[in-house]
């Protein structure tokens, strides 16, 4: 088995999930006594953020390819991203790491075609939402993406912000996340939504949800676990 680096605290909430989940796609791999050699480099989601919003698309290269190289370094064999949003910058962290990465945007777009989706409601932060990284490989697969209008976005990109890296969850804002995600089934022609922050899986599930829930959080750890075990999925 391959020794695993994540890198994680981008945000915290879901380097916890990653952690677990891992683990436990691990055990029920190779058994309930094997566990994964794990190196976890965290760094900060507020960080991430702030060189989004300055579209610094080389300093977060930096910030997050010294992390790849540092684990790397520590000798994982494999890495991974525990954040959505830093994968604005994937191909190119891809490009100069020194050790494979799995990409969790590969991992959702394959989990869409296994399920025979074709209209996917795509949420997330603001970058994930605004620019291409996330939808593109999805319409390139021949899926149709559609997003929240602007004032729904700001809405979103807020309580990610503000409670969900916290670790705050709260009923009137999953209320409101159910909203948009409404209109986006009635007015856009969605069928699934993806949660497309590794935060929203604490809000919002099949059961709380308008409409089905595809969580890159849970497709992308089977890869990973396939990646670090050889399982081939």
């Amino acid at each position: 088995m391959r020794k695993l680096g994540m890198i994680g605290g981008t945000g915290p909430e879901s380097t916890i999930a990653y952690y677990r989940s891992v683990i436990a796609g691990v055990q029920e791999v190779a058994g309930a006594e094997t566990l994964p050699e794990i190196v976890i480099e965290s760094l900060s989601a507020f960080r991430v953020l702030e060189l989004c919003a300055r579209e610094d698309y080389d300093a977060l290269v930096d910030y997050l390819g010294s992390a790849v190289d540092r684990l790397a370094g520590s000798g994982s064999q494999v890495a991974t991203l525990t954040a959505l949003t830093p994968h604005i910058v994937f191909d190119r962290l891809q490009a100069t790491s020194p050790i494979p990465l799995v990409s969790a945007v590969e991992a959702t777009r394959d989990a869409a075609l296994a399920r025979g989706a074709r209209r996917l409601a795509l949420l997330g932060t603001q970058p994930t939402m605004t620019q291409d990284f996330f939808a593109r490989p999805l319409r390139e697969a021949g899926l149709d993406v559609v997003t929240p209008a602007p004032s729904e976005i700001a809405y979103i990109q807020d309580k990610i912000v503000r409670e969900l890296e916290h670790g705050l969850v709260l009923d009137e804002t999953r209320d409101g996340f159910a909203a948009i995600i409404r209109r986006l089934r009635d007015e856009g022609g969605a069928e699934h939504v993806v949660l497309g922050c590794t935060e929203l899986p604490l809000l919002l599930d099949d059961e709380t949800s308008p409409l089905p829930c595809l969580d890159p959080v849970e497709v992308h750890t089977h890869a990973v676990v396939a990646a670090i075990t050889g399982s081939g999925g």
